[in-house]
């Protein structure tokens, strides 16, 4: 009867009801003490299944062959100028949206407007687009849209919604309609962190730290050409202080290069059990351990440089792989030539490189519009005996060195990160990774004032390589006040504190499978809580009125994804031929008919006779 899941296990439900009706009418006529007449039965037995199947078509209704026609729908942002130079449809409608209806007919949504216009083959948007509820309804209809003029100020803003305290992040844009003009980041105290020139297309890139755990709300700030602000816009950020990865760091010889990287790791507070040969069997650092899987468990990340990994022998590198096939993070750091059987190891592990003999440079790029103020939010003010340089700002990074290491195919990533050029690659393993560092004098940095700058590098390493822990559940950005949110991997009790203290528990939609999402519609902006399983996972949500421009841009992508359609025209008459949901309530009639006559008839006596 029908080929969607639902129709199938509609059709299953009401075959058994049929076959249990069946059933108990055959049973009663040849064991109860009253048999039926033939025809009385013959018409009870009829009855039963043409029941079942008028109620099937009650709740799904065949679909009809309509004429087509033309849907104009006006949406926020539609002006009389845009809809005077428009060739109007057959019929126009206004969503509650649209600033001034005029003499077009308003409805709440689009899914009234196309039941009350039964023949639409084609729906025509004029404005700044559909609303989520609206995109649904427009199934598989072709789709035109005209999109009104998108404000002035930023219209794209790509920044993350939650970050690990002291770690560095990125701030993407583009802005629309101030030609030649800035933005500058601005942080919760108020200071100047970064600031950029727009590109002719209005794309601009910044970047900042977040210091302390909690919630934060920098400022994005454009200018024009004249320094004249334009628009202010909150970046809301979530600042967590997650636990920080265990580190096992393991080094074949001192070197600067170890040292600088011992002391991040102790200035990060992370939890470091080192060891370091010096030769003849002799170790510095902390007492030794066995390199044992169970041994392996109590660490997030094992750090090691290649002479390490060429003595571990067989026994305990294939420990320290089954470690990793757990969950751990590996990093090898190449500082000089690999030899054969090295590089025939990392080839049985998907990461096939050559000897790496040379080495290449590394620059690092200055942040863009750095200065005394984006220097200080980055070094911190310093302190009377150790001041801050300001030379530095003007001064470029020291170039660093990278073993030439060459990776063969696309098993290996390169990571993403503040350097020029890839210095690092990495693969899964299991549920942990394998990295390859190349870097040889990382520690030039810190020794050159910049220890944001190495900073930078080894935490984006070891972010991407330490073991990982549960994901939070996923929030859609851009939550605004007054619209649907969709928030996936809840949990049967989750729930939502709004900033006025109430609470909205979440119920998971079934269609929606693994995913667990539910819809929550905010009623206040500010921090919103998520609660579950005993922890707040806290997302923001703009006010209806602020970010004008990001509002109007989302609107617009997510109109034009439906543009098209499949609707195709009839070849004979050049009719526009359309599927539409018929009409139930001639099918209800008729299984009200049915079932009061198959009542009617099971309680007339007139055919029973009696048994025997």
């Amino acid at each position: 009867m029908n080929a969607n899941p639902s129709g199938d296990w509609l059709v299953a439900l009401l075959s058994l009801a049929v076959a249990v009706a069946v059933l108990r009418l055959l049973w009663r006529q040849w064991r109860g003490p009253q048999r039926a007449r033939g025809w009385w039965l013959a018409l009870l037995l009829i009855l039963q299944p043409l029941s079942a199947w008028l109620l099937y078509r009650s709740l799904v209704p065949p679909p009809l062959a309509v004429r087509s026609g033309t849907l104009t729908v006006l949406t926020a942002g539609a002006t009389r100028a845009q809809l005077a130079a428009t060739t109007r449809g057959e019929a126009l409608v206004a969503l509650p949206e649209a600033p001034e209806p005029g003499d077009a007919e308003a409805v709440p949504d689009l899914a009234t407007a196309l039941r009350r216009h039964p023949g639409t083959a084609r729906i025509q948007v004029i404005g700044d687009g559909l609303e989520a509820r609206d995109r649904d309804a427009v199934g598989g209809i072709a789709l035109a849209f005209e999109p009104a003029a998108l404000p002035t100020g930023v219209t794209g803003l790509w920044a993350p919604s939650r970050i690990a305290a002291g770690d560095g992040f990125g701030i993407g844009g583009r802005v629309n309609g101030v030609d030649g003009g800035s933005v500058e980041l601005i942080d919760p105290s108020g200071q100047r962190v970064a600031a950029a020139s727009l590109s002719d297309a209005g794309a601009f890139a910044l970047d900042g730290t977040a210091r302390a755990a909690g919630l934060a709300t920098f400022n994005l700030q454009v200018f024009d050409a004249e320094h004249e602000p334009v628009e202010r816009l909150p970046v809301p950020l979530q600042v967590t202080d997650p636990p920080a990865p265990r580190v096992l760091l393991l080094g074949g010889a001192p070197n600067p290069e170890l040292r600088a990287l011992r002391r991040w790791i102790g200035d990060a507070g992370m939890p470091l059990h080192a060891q370091i040969a010096v030769g003849a069997g002799v170790q510095l650092g902390d007492r030794p351990l066995p390199m044992t899987v169970d041994g392996l468990a109590e660490f997030d990340l094992v750090v090691l440089d290649e002479r390490v990994w060429t003595g571990l022998g067989d026994t305990r590198r294939q420990a320290l792989l089954a470690a990793v096939r757990q969950g751990l993070g590996l990093l090898l750091r190449v500082t000089g030539p690999l030899p054969a059987r090295t590089r025939a190891q990392l080839d049985a592990l998907g990461l096939a490189a050559d000897a790496g003999t040379a080495t290449a440079a590394l620059t690092l790029p200055q942040p863009e519009g750095l200065d005394e103020a984006g220097l200080r939010a980055r070094l911190g003010g310093g302190s009377e005996d150790a001041p801050l340089d300001l030379e530095l700002v003007a001064a470029p990074p020291p170039r660093l060195l990278r073993r030439d290491l060459r990776f063969e195919g696309a098993a290996a990533v390169p990571l993403r990160g503040p350097a020029g050029s890839d210095w690092m690659y990495w693969k899964a393993h299991g549920r942990g990774r394998i990295g390859v560092s190349t870097l040889v004098d990382s520690y030039r940095l810190p020794l050159s004032g910049r220890g944001d700058l190495h900073a930078e590098l080894w935490s984006a390493a070891f972010a991407a390589l330490a073991r990982g822990t549960a994901q939070p559940p996923r929030v859609d950005p851009g939550a605004r006040e007054g619209h649907r949110v969709r928030i996936c991997g809840v949990g049967e009790a989750a729930s939502v504190t709004a900033p006025d203290g109430s609470t909205s528990t979440l119920l998971p939609d079934p269609a929606a499978g693994p995913e667990r999402c539910a819809g929550y519609w905010p009623r206040f902006p500010g921090w919103h809580r998520l609660l579950q399983d005993g922890e707040a996972w806290p997302f923001h949500v703009r006010a209806s009125g602020e970010a004008p421009g990001l509002r109007a841009a989302a609107l617009r992508e997510g109109t034009l994804a439906l543009v098209g359609g499949d609707a195709s025209p009839n070849a004979a008459d050049g009719i526009v031929l359309v599927q539409r949901r018929g009409a139930s309530w001639p099918w209800w009639l008729a299984w009200l008919g049915s079932v009061a006559l198959l009542w009617g008839l099971e309680r007339w006596r007139r055919g029973l006779v009696v048994a025997g």
